[in-house]
């Protein structure tokens, strides 16, 4: 898809990988990158499997994939910097925590990141349901910044064994969270409608890391790194990134 490609902008010894949501593309994360990049910090933002392509593409990938994408992109920024931490929106947030339990990171952020599912009682014949509806459409979107909204990059709707490899990636999310001990910020919004404000609350309760936090903004949709409040969120994990960057 013209205009989503992977993207790295390298600076000092300091990285981080940027990890977009479910449908979505590295568009999502570039300002923030930008932003970082900025101020000295080597990004990279990566492609999941599936995504950014053609919407066929997306349906014969499983989560593992996706968690496989993450590996090698913190194997490739491993090439350039010293230091990485990993970032990511939505299903990325929840790639980016399920990897900070194995990949020697120095943190973890995560932005409107999902606990789990909401409760449909669809959910325990999905691998069923996937060969006789295979997409669903999307809800209602809660975008608060307009222009943003015009130009984002992603698939219409959602392939239904997506979101079943979703629902399955977060039951193991769930059993990992107590093991995970980087330092995390959780970021989320209020006004979140595609994944409520609670799961920011259930990841912070479950996280293992004895160094924790979560940041709350109020005029932002789902894609808070793309809405009003994205200044003070990039501004938050400029200052959670350099807070834990070892001094030389």
């Amino acid at each position: 898809m013209t205009g989503a490609e992977p993207f790295f902008f390298p600076s000092g010894k300091v990285g981080c990988l940027l990890v977009h949501g479910l449908t979505g593309t590295p568009k999502e994360m570039r300002w923030m990158g930008e932003y970082l990049h900025q101020r000295g910090i080597s990004v990279m933002g990566i492609r999941l499997a599936g995504h950014a392509t053609d919407p066929a593409d997306l349906p014969r990938t499983r989560w593992r994939d996706w968690l496989a994408s993450v590996e090698d992109g913190f194997h490739l920024l491993s090439g350039a910097c010293e230091q990485i931490f990993l970032a990511g929106l939505s299903l990325g947030g929840a790639l980016s925590l399920y990897a900070a339990s194995y990949l020697p990171a120095q943190g973890v952020i995560s932005i409107s990141a999902p606990y789990q599912l909401p409760p449909d009682w669809r959910l325990n014949f999905i691998h069923l349901i996937k060969h006789l509806q295979p997409r669903v459409p999307k809800g209602p979107p809660d975008w608060h910044n307009p222009q943003a909204a015009a130009d984002h990059l992603e698939y219409p709707d959602y392939p239904t064994a997506s979101i079943a490899e979703l629902r399955d990636l977060l039951a193991e999310l769930r059993q990992i969270l107590p093991h995970v001990n980087l330092p995390a910020l959780i970021v989320h919004s209020r006004a979140d409608q595609g994944v409520s404000p609670e799961n920011a609350i259930k990841i912070l309760n479950a996280l293992g890391s004895p160094q924790k936090e979560i940041l709350w903004v109020e005029n932002s949709g789902h894609v808070v790194v793309r809405e009003p409040d994205r200044q003070m969120v990039f501004e938050r994990v400029c200052r959670f990134i350099q807070s834990h960057t070892p001094s030389e």
